[in-house]
């Protein structure tokens, strides 16, 4: 079983209300082999929302509210359904501050991009879930 981010999966979900519909992926859960999970609404976080970036440990939005207890609670509660249902691998959103693997945005909203994950990515990984984004799976 996977975990797939619900936005790649068609869920219209993401911070500017929209999806980002992988076909691959979406036969994944219409098979029944994969999960969808958006962390960020699993964190009380609102469709559509203001963009957020992680700096350091913290999660800001572009207007400069500190959201990281939203994103906090998001990745550990779809990290529970991760559990839940014996995933062994993800697939997830490339760049995003909750699940982006290897690459993420620096928190400056200028479109740079520094080494490292999203705090779900992060966990996932911590917990022996192999990670991958929708990059890597439809190469």
């Amino acid at each position: 079983m996977k975990v797939v981010s619900a936005c790649l999966a068609g869920i219209r979900c993401r911070w500017d209300g929209e999806a980002r519909p992988c076909q691959k992926i979406v036969e994944l859960v219409k098979q029944g082999d994969a999960i969808p999970v958006c962390p960020e609404q699993l964190g009380g976080l609102t469709t559509p929302r203001t963009p957020a970036e992680q700096k350091g440990n913290k999660f800001f939005t572009k207007k400069g509210e500190d959201v990281t207890a939203h994103f906090e609670r998001g990745a550990e509660e779809a990290l529970k359904i991760a559990l839940l249902a014996n995933c062994d691998e993800a697939i997830i959103k490339a760049k995003s501050p909750s699940c982006g693997s290897g690459k993420i945005y620096d928190g400056t909203f200028s479109g740079t991009l520094i080494n490292g994950d999203g705090i779900f990515a992060k966990l996932l990984k911590k917990n022996n879930i192999k990670v991958f984004t929708e990059d890597e799976v439809l190469l």
